[in-house]
């Protein structure tokens, strides 16, 4: 007999590429294989210097080739959809009919990236409040922040306008895999992408364009939008094997893709931990959120599926924290004229905070600020003589990421809501024992882990 059709999840994140193919149908797929390769597309701002955080687009191209590459071509051949997600907020820019070339590789036709700008992510820092604060008030449920694409319009708009003159389209990392596997004329997005740029109002499904014409925002860069679990288009070519003329599904956000391949009862809350950090619950049906956001709060509502909402404290100090700690232990020890490999540090680290069944050091671990206190930074208190091993500071900075995010959707109001049940996704709690021992400690709840590859598995099940 054939093999059965399947469906092909891809997840581009901020660290790595993932891959999943499922098979099966609607609740019932499984996932049959899956991949995940490091872009390492992290590269220097020239215009925004140390507060840029950019990403290389040929790189994570690159990484996610590697990745079907890796997946077998006979199952890849039997792909009827393609479901993409990736980090929100971020933004890249290129030229509509230069976009891309498709060349031959080993596995068939491929894309690469042409005139496209350098990805400019979530955690870009470039606006300062005070530059914020001179930006128009958007008509939007979710506050606007650094990193969010329409704020980083308005940058280049005011710092280097020439930028903005060699484009003429832009969207969110997964928005332009999928303009190019479509050939889309112009971008189209989901309204969680969307509202994760700033200026959408989610209740209309519109941007607040009277509101950017005013202050001469470049309109024509905004995607068309379109409800997530839609069709954006089928592929042009293909594409490392998989059919020509394959459906693929507009791209999501990589949240709610993680939240959505483990979400199955209301009384869930979702806890998902990889680079960034963010604790859910699902809000009730027919709920909207508010007209206008309250800046102060530390809980935004994403958009999800269906009409639905989900109530996140979502942090932006998760694994990027563990990474910032290994990344310093690293350069104190080549200040000292040794070598030691990043993934010796942490291996050795989490084996040290295993032995260390707790510390009394207590560890506030927000180092890259949050967007309701951007200006409250991380620090390190209780400390004692009898807790300065790196075991200690391990277990007190693992058990900091999560009192971080309960202090922002704190456990009394998850039992108010009628949880009954932690969901565990994301890439730096599956990998991570001493987290996993710290969100037991401190949620009380039954905990349940997913997988690596949630949101990419997510993203397929959309499909």
């Amino acid at each position: 007999r054939p093999a059965p059709a399947g469906v092909l999840g891809i997840d581009l994140g901020t660290t790595s590429v993932k891959a999943a193919l499922l098979v099966g149908a609607g609740r019932g797929l499984a996932v049959a294989e899956s991949c995940s390769r490091e872009t390492q597309a992290h590269t220097s701002s020239l215009e925004a210097g140390p507060q840029g955080m950019e990403q290389n687009v040929q790189r994570i191209i690159r990484a996610l080739d590697e990745c079907l590459a890796a997946l077998p071509q006979q199952q890849l051949q039997r792909v009827s959809h393609i479901g993409i997600s990736g980090q929100m907020h971020g933004i890249v820019f290129w030229k509509k009919d230069k976009g891309c070339k498709w060349t031959e590789c080993s596995t068939g036709p491929t894309f690469e990236p042409e005139e496209v700008s350098h990805l400019i992510t979530w955690q870009d820092g470039r606006c300062s409040p005070t530059f914020l604060s001179s930006l128009p008030l958007p008509q939007s449920h979710i506050s606007l922040a650094t990193g969010f694409g329409c704020a980083t319009v308005y940058w280049y708009l005011k710092k280097s306008p020439d930028f903005l003159k060699s484009y003429d389209a832009a969207g969110t990392i997964h928005d332009y895999v999928v303009a190019m596997l479509c050939d889309l004329k112009k971008p189209l997005m989901s309204v969680q992408n969307a509202a994760s740029w700033g200026y959408f109002n989610s209740r209309n499904k519109s941007w607040n364009t009277d509101i950017l014409k005013k202050s001469g925002f470049p309109v024509h860069l905004l995607p068309e939008v379109g409800d997530p679990g839609s069709i954006a288009g089928r592929t042009v070519c293909a594409w490392h094997g998989i059919p020509k003329g394959t459906k693929v599904g507009i791209a999501l956000g990589d949240f709610q893709c993680s939240v959505y391949s483990c979400l199955t009862e209301r009384t869930d809350a979702v806890l998902n931990i990889s680079t960034s950090a963010q604790l859910t619950i699902s809000m009730p049906l027919g709920f909207q959120p508010p007209e206008t956001p309250d800046p102060s709060s530390a809980v935004t509502y994403f958009p999800y599926f269906n009409g639905d909402y989900l109530a996140v404290a979502a942090s932006l100090n998760g694994g990027n924290v563990l990474a910032t700690f290994v990344d310093m232990v690293a350069r104190w020890t080549e200040e000292l004229g040794l070598q030691v490999q990043e993934s010796a540090i942490y291996t050795k680290i989490i084996k040290a905070a295993l032995a260390q069944n707790d510390s009394k050091l207590s560890v506030h671990p927000t180092i890259f600020g949050e967007r309701h206190i951007p200006e409250q930074l991380a620090s390190v208190t209780n400390i004692a003589v009898s807790d300065l091993s790196l075991g200690h500071v391990t277990r007190a900075l693992c058990r900091g990421i999560v009192e971080n995010l309960c202090s922002m959707l704190p456990v009394q109001h998850l039992m108010e809501t009628g949880v009954r049940r932690i969901l565990g996704s994301g890439s730096a709690l599956t990998r991570n024992e001493v987290l996993r021992q710290e969100v037991e400690r401190i949620l009380p709840f039954p905990v349940v882990y997913g997988k690596d590859v949630d949101a990419a598995v997510g993203a397929a099940m959309v499909m």
